[in-house]
């Protein structure tokens, strides 16, 4: 078997390689870690490689397998993490320079449990600055640079979970960790061509990750797979003391045929390849899961409602910055002025937009109906040229409603499953928003689409270099 082979395995095969001792949790680890050094500065994927972090937890887990313990699916693969999550090994940056030399003292929860299920920490991965809470404009949002899909590097990753969803597109880690607000794992999956996880509200502890808007903020796995993905999220949720919003839920597909609306009116505007492939998955869910009608959503300030929550717990967590003045020091232009917008925020609107949000929120349950998941395009168009404004990138493809910020604001799961490819070789994908603690209907439903098409099997043209752009 290849290097690449072995690299773009999912975490299924590669556990029999190493339960068939075909190779060993330290040889994964250091073909890791070369691509890594390798591909990790070409797409700007990449804050800090944990060299002696990952080589002692690779020997624990293979003297704990020649020992007999194996604790778990996990156990000896390598991953990556969004740079926002505490570890005491290299600073935790935030993806911003005024952060760019902070470190704490204690792994995030998020990483404790990783570790506690064998699992080998490679990496902080890149990351918009802030998460994208201060409103950039374009990618060139983070000290490392404007992340880079692997599928054209002239193209942005997606934010603000780049560097995860970059590293596992190219084969860089077996799985990684970022974090969504509003659409942070679904974006940077879409244009990466992976397959990525947001939890329900509570689902996963946030101990230990930087906090941007704590009513919204989530971690979630990014994957090959939704196989892959169900088995990260399973290692990774549950209740934690450390976060009051942790809870313990149950992990349980109904055992029936699933049920899948199409949002109403989900191609307006769409790219016609986004519009063509999502038609194209529709047909392939039909043939195993029930997708009978259609649903619209409800009518509703769904994104100022977002965007005001945002500003406004977005400005009180980075206080501090923002009232030093420091703010300044952010890469991106938009970014430097952001959150003096957002901490002129008014309380009076951040105060209706919660009154809205709960009336918003009990719409979208009530639209669900008994539907197990929502389907539609994750995004009217392919991912955005770097080096221009994301106004500017696709005038002629303004897109239709999206689930993206409702999904948010409710709270609900959402899976992101790639299903081509559409203009300059760029990846397109569709989402299904779940209900609540419905992560296993969407990852039944993934692994059966998976299961029958190829597109998350993909691998992009990696280069080794690329000109400024």
């Amino acid at each position: 078997m290849s290097d690449d082979d072995l690299a773009f395995g999912g975490i299924f095969d590669l556990q029999v390689l190493l339960a068939t001792k075909q190779m060993s949790s330290v040889e994964l680890t250091e073909l890791y870690l070369r691509r890594l050094e390798t591909y990790g500065p070409v797409y700007n994927a990449v804050v800090t490689i944990l060299h002696d972090r990952a080589r002692a937890e690779a020997k624990r887990a293979d003297r704990e397998r020649a020992r007999g313990r194996v604790r778990g699916p996990l156990h000896g693969i390598p991953y990556g993490v969004k740079d926002l999550l505490a570890t005491p090994d290299a600073p935790t940056t935030w993806g911003a320079e005024p952060y760019r030399r902070q470190r704490f003292d204690f792994d995030a929860t998020v990483v404790k449990k990783l570790s506690a299920a064998g699992a080998v920490l490679l990496a902080k991965l890149a990351m918009v600055e802030l998460a994208g809470g201060f409103g950039y404009g374009d990618a060139d949002a983070s000290f490392t640079g404007p992340g880079r899909t692997p599928w054209n590097a002239k193209y942005w990753s997606g934010g603000s979970s780049s560097g995860s969803a970059i590293a596992v597109s190219a084969g860089l880690v077996g799985f990684a960790i970022g974090s969504e607000t509003s659409g942070s794992i679904l974006f940077p999956s879409t244009a990466c061509g992976v397959t990525g996880l947001r939890p329900t509200y509570g689902r996963v502890s946030r101990h230990g990750a930087m906090a941007l808007c704590w009513t919204l903020d989530k971690l979630g796995p990014i994957a090959r797979s939704a196989a892959d993905a169900e088995l990260v999220l399973a290692a990774i949720a549950g209740a934690d003391s450390n976060d009051p919003t942790a809870v313990d839920a149950p992990f349980a597909a109904p055992r029936r045929k699933l049920r899948v609306a199409v949002l109403k009116d989900a191609t307006k505007g769409a790219m016609p390849d986004v519009a063509a492939n999502f038609h194209a998955s529709l047909e392939a869910l039909g043939r195993f899961a029930d997708v009978a009608g259609e649903v619209a959503l409800p009518k509703g300030p769904w994104g100022p409602v977002v965007g005001t929550i945002v500003d406004a717990e977005g400005a009180a967590a980075f206080r501090d910055l923002i009232e030093s003045g420091r703010s300044r020091e952010l890469r991106n232009a938009d970014d430097k002025l952001g959150g003096y917008v957002a901490y002129a925020t008014p309380a009076v609107d951040y105060i209706d937009a919660l009154r809205q949000r709960t009336k918003l929120n009990a719409a979208l349950v009530r639209a669900m109906g008994t539907y197990d998941a929502i389907v539609s395009p994750t995004l009217p168009t392919v991912t955005y040229p770097i080096g221009r404004g994301f106004d500017k990138a696709y005038p002629k493809f303004p897109g239709g409603p999206s689930l993206i910020a409702p999904g948010n604001l409710a709270g609900l799961p959402a899976l992101a499953l790639p299903n081509g490819m559409g203009p300059h070789g760029l990846p397109t994908s569709f989402a299904l928003l779940g209900r609540a603690w419905g992560e296993s209907a969407l990852t039944a439903l993934g692994a059966r689409y998976q299961r029958a098409t190829a597109f998350h099997l993909k691998r992009p043209p990696l280069v080794q270099s690329v000109t400024s752009t």
